[in-house]
């Protein structure tokens, strides 16, 4: 598949789906159906990861991007692929497509690089470190779809890594606005809300891991 083959099928919808549901593979056109598809898919993907040998030595894009494309492959045709359209959400622009490339390589070398040393931060500096990766993962939004849950998935992959399972993020749920508001403060290098979000949910002692749904 060509690069604008699959811009062109990032940017449409399943017909008969009133443009609620993106293009896929399967043929759903419910938004509740595909919810739970990619929720149920995203549990499995969880055991894989934490249970079925494949937790990372270390840490690059590409590993995320193999996650994705695990997750997601046989839903969508861009799966695994860095987007080629623009996307905002509420009047908040994500980076262009132009400038994820050179904000990746970036994001590797301040952040995955570090994916050895996790275990060692004292907690302060992993609460820092969890924040500002988070943030600017999200801030560079590189797929089409499942910006979010990849990027926790990165969290308790750190997490585990420092021996502290993983997190429950209900907590972020329930205040989605305070953390809305803390991933638009990352542009300008403002984590600290962020942190305290990371603070509240990671444990202090290490925990076993436990997988359920995501």
């Amino acid at each position: 598949m060509s690069r604008y083959q699959t811009q062109s099928s990032e940017a449409q919808y399943q017909p008969g789906s009133g443009e609620q549901v993106l293009k896929n593979h399967i043929g759903v056109t419910e938004p509740t159906e595909m919810d739970d598809i990619e929720a149920n898919l995203l549990s499995k993907l969880y055991e894989r990861v934490f249970t079925g040998g494949h937790f990372p030595r270390q840490l690059r894009f590409g590993t995320l991007a193999s996650w994705h494309r695990q997750w997601l492959g046989n839903v969508y045709p861009w799966a695994g692929q860095v987007r080629n359209v623009e996307l905002s959400k509420g009047g908040f622009r994500f980076t262009s497509p132009k400038q994820i490339g050179p904000c990746l390589r970036q994001f590797e070398s301040a952040f995955l690089s570090q994916y050895p040393e996790v275990s060692v931060m004292p907690r302060a500096t992993l609460i820092r470190y969890l924040a500002q990766s988070h943030v600017e993962l999200i801030l560079i939004h590189p797929f089409r779809e499942g910006n979010g849950r990849i990027s926790r998935l990165l969290i308790d992959v750190l997490c585990q890594q420092a021996g502290l399972g993983l997190l429950d993020y209900r907590l972020w749920e329930e205040n989605k606005d305070f953390y809305v508001a803390a991933i638009q403060a990352g542009v300008g290098h403002d984590y600290q809300h962020m942190e305290r979000l990371i603070d509240d949910i990671l444990p202090r002692h290490p925990l076993p891991i436990s997988i359920g749904e995501r």
